[in-house]
């Protein structure tokens, strides 16, 4: 499209999505990764959160969670996710709509193993989302569970990542008088060709 230039342009959304990061991570204060994440329980019912996108790869997006959690219990039975990654500082967005697949092999690994001792043990503690009876409860698991996998603990079985392959990546950026710039990449199935459109703001 002749006029999708400047923080618009380029053939690839993936490139274009680390780039907009890369300059993020250069004026926001906080988790420029930091993404609300969407998805929808077994009747139907919306849900989201805050959770830190970890990757852009050449063809998805990655984050890593606990595979008992709530939000991957619902992206397991739908196989689908969405998300939208909002920079104040830039006046910028990046809404993500697609297909989800775990991540637990050779990366999922290495990643942990990136992580301080402490997040890696809190992550062996955690019974993420469910009932906690108090905070004193969770730091004695934790004691437990450092007293029994040392300093060097493996990555848990039930924590990996999650790749979110899309169907549909809208670049938004804020326009005065509200008259917003909003490309949208889309394409019928994984695979196929991207079709890029403006719309309206």
């Amino acid at each position: 499209m002749s006029d999708r230039s400047g923080i618009f342009a380029g053939d690839d959304p993936f490139e274009l999505a680390r780039t907009w990061l890369a300059e993020a991570e250069q004026s926001e204060i906080n988790d420029p990764n930091a993404i609300a994440l969407s998805t929808v329980d077994k009747d139907g019912l919306p849900n989201a959160r805050m959770v830190l996108l970890k990757d852009i790869e050449d063809a998805a997006f990655v984050f890593y969670t606990n595979y008992e959690s709530a939000k991957a219990g619902e992206i397991d039975q739908a196989g689908k996710a969405a998300f939208v990654m909002h920079w104040k500082s830039l006046r910028r967005q990046i809404r993500v709509r697609g297909i989800v697949s775990k991540e637990d092999g050779p990366l999922a690994d290495d990643y942990y193993q990136s992580r301080s001792l402490k997040s890696r043990l809190g992550a062996w503690a955690s019974r993420q989302s469910q009932p906690l009876s108090g905070r004193a409860a969770l730091v004695a698991e934790v004691a437990k569970i450092t007293a029994v996998k040392g300093t060097n603990p493996k990555r848990p079985p039930f924590w990996g990542g999650y790749r979110i392959t899309p169907v549909e990546i809208e670049f938004w950026a804020d326009g005065p008088f509200r008259l917003h710039d909003r490309f949208v990449w889309r394409r019928k199935e994984i695979g196929t060709t991207w079709e890029i459109s403006r719309l309206n703001p």
